[in-house]
């Protein structure tokens, strides 16, 4: 068993460290209490989070639409605005 791997441990992590500074208990007059603070970012994802909450995942509006115009055969699409588009979107992954 090789004990100054374990030693060694011990300095890096601290185990078996005692306080040898001298005080114990408690300090006289003096009180701490816990804090919790949020940066700026913690709190603008959360207003953001509880924007999202608010919206629906479908765009029943935007999808009637569509539906009405593919149904009355107003819907059309460009060739080339589709192949450009697919073409776009497959760049975007080519290794």
């Amino acid at each position: 068993m090789r004990i100054d791997a374990y030693n060694q441990i011990n300095q890096i992590y601290g185990v078996g460290r005692t306080n040898k500074s001298g005080k114990t208990g408690y300090t006289s007059g003096v009180s701490s209490t816990d804090q919790v603070s949020f940066s700026s970012i913690g709190k603008d994802m959360h207003i953001a989070k509880t924007a999202l909450q608010n919206v629906p995942d479908i765009r029943e509006d935007r999808v009637a639409e569509l539906k009405a115009k593919i149904q009355s055969g107003n819907y059309n699409v460009s060739n080339e605005s589709f192949a450009e588009k697919l073409l776009s979107t497959y760049e975007q992954y080519a290794i």
